[in-house]
């Protein structure tokens, strides 16, 4: 198989799409699809957005430094895509995406109810890196659906059933092909078996 050069460019995919939701310092409200987020640090709890100035929800975000990411999931690609090619400059995003606020705990922006996972920032760091600004941010709190919660307090996403963004396309997840650690868990298992035999 041969490789073929294409110019420089965001080639890493997939990627998570969320629905950002983020307020004003008047209380107004909007939503934004963003596909470029990440985990960025464990201790403190951290990750980043990425977000184009000339967005409307990017004024939001400066103005008050706070933002919920809410992530999607197959019954929410209509939403989700929504979100992201209509402007809150135009629309009323909850109304139209059929999506419910519900106030945050300690963040100004709302939740997304209809979200299995919200997770409320506090901006630490602007980056102006180009076309984008990259928002670095501390998790401030966590919130989970309880219908994804399991009777010994495990919380399982893949049952929400998760979307990523790839190349222009929305995808759910497939099959499970393995866990953390599975690629050496037999040689591990097989070592103690040994060890004790």
């Amino acid at each position: 198989m041969a490789k073929i050069s294409f110019k420089p460019g965001n080639m890493l995919y997939p990627l998570p799409a969320v629905l950002v939701s983020v307020a004003d310092s008047k209380g107004n409200t909007n939503l934004i699809t963003v596909a470029w987020a990440g985990t960025i640090c464990t201790n403190p709890p951290m990750l980043s957005i990425s977000v184009r100035p000339n967005r409307f929800s990017h004024h939001m975000i400066e103005e008050t430094g706070e933002f919920v990411v809410n992530l999607t999931t197959k019954e929410l690609v209509y939403a989700t895509d929504y979100c992201g090619v209509k402007s809150g400059r135009d629309v009323d995003k909850w109304k139209e995406a059929k999506l419910t606020p519900v106030a945050s705990e300690v963040v100004k922006a709302p939740c997304i109810k209809e979200s299995p996972v919200n997770i409320e920032c506090r901006v630490t760091q602007v980056d102006r890196l180009g076309s984008h600004d990259l928002f670095l941010a501390e998790v401030a709190a966590v919130h989970v659906d309880d219908a994804y919660m399991d009777e010994h307090g495990a919380f399982h996403l893949s049952q929400a059933q998760p979307i990523v963004y790839c190349h222009g396309e929305y995808f759910d997840l497939g099959r499970k092909l393995g866990k953390f650690g599975y690629s050496v868990k037999k040689r591990l298992d097989a070592a103690v078996k040994n060890y004790y035999s």
